[in-house]
């Protein structure tokens, strides 16, 4: 089995796994936007699209499955925030975020950190042609689409002055579900789309070669350092800052106890069977469904 088919299949398993947060699976978004700070809103659905509007400029996160999606974003854009210039970055190279760039006008610039943009040239294709073969809905979205390359590919960060005091920084971290996960905040709000990494009562997931639970507890360090106020997820409803503890709170906990099992001798499928039960019962709000995707993550350290 290739690593993307892998991928394909454990993504599959995070909408089960967070069942009862996460948002809409629905492919196709709306037009409805629910504002998330002073200069954020969002088109929640699968996944929450983040807009973020200044006086002069617009930065748009993330398309949607597919150009239909994309230009649906777009439409919403141009009626929140009329004859500005439009930014567009992705949070992670996996089609429902970056298929939709070409619903975009021409003029959209297009930005995307290094090693994002890596993972997509190697995989993103591949991954495009799987999500399309899931069904009719999904191959009629996907129909002719080829990524775009980025107008502006970046280290480790990039900011956007969007006017009127509204800047916004474009942040890699390093990997935790990618590789090439993107971070981004808006300073005036303190208001942070956090793509997968920090999510609302979700369980974690390292699809194919993404990062490990170590490398992801020391991006969540960093990002508690930026003491977000707002944190908008990509699958999960909104919330204030302390999601990014609740996050690094919970990966520790589970690594902690899946390492001790490891230590003891434990299987991987048989800790994963005991750590279900176990945190169902602890976190009993976030709907889980399982965690033995992320203990393999962590026994593969």
């Amino acid at each position: 089995m290739s690593i993307v088919r892998s991928l394909l299949l454990q993504l599959a398993g995070v909408a089960v796994a967070g069942a009862a947060v996460a948002q809409s699976q629905s492919p196709i978004l709306g037009e409805e936007t629910t504002q998330v700070s002073e200069h954020v809103w969002a088109i929640m659905g699968w996944p929450n699209i983040g807009i973020v509007v200044g006086p002069r400029a617009v930065l748009v996160v993330d398309t949607g499955l597919g150009p239909q999606n994309g230009a649906t974003v777009a439409g919403v854009v141009a009626k929140l925030a009329p004859n500005r210039t439009i930014y567009l970055t992705t949070t992670h190279f996996h089609p429902e975020h970056t298929s939709g760039d070409g619903g975009f006008s021409s003029g959209t610039i297009l930005v995307r950190n290094a090693v994002q943009q890596s993972e997509m040239e190697e995989h993103g294709l591949e991954l495009i042609q799987i999500f399309a073969g899931r069904n009719d809905q999904q191959r009629q979205l996907l129909n002719h689409v080829r990524p775009r390359r980025p107008d502006v590919i970046f280290d480790t960060e990039y900011r956007i002055d969007l006017g009127g005091g509204v800047l916004v920084r474009l942040l890699w971290f390093g990997a935790a579900h990618t590789k090439g996960d993107e971070l981004i905040f808006v300073d005036p709000d303190r208001t942070l789309i956090s793509g997968d990494i920090v999510q609302n009562k979700v369980v974690p997931n390292i699809p194919g070669d993404g990062g490990t639970p170590t490398s992801w507890i020391a991006v969540l360090t960093r990002v508690q350092a930026l003491r977000a106020r707002h944190v908008l997820p990509d699958h999960s409803p909104p919330g204030n800052g302390s999601l990014v503890g609740q996050e690094k709170a919970f990966i520790v906990k589970l690594r902690t106890r899946a390492l001790r099992l490891k230590h003891d001798g434990v299987s991987a499928e048989d800790a994963g069977q005991r750590l279900t039960s176990e945190f169902k019962s602890q976190y009993s709000s976030w709907g889980i469904g399982s965690v033995a995707g992320f203990v393999k993550s962590i026994y593969a350290e």
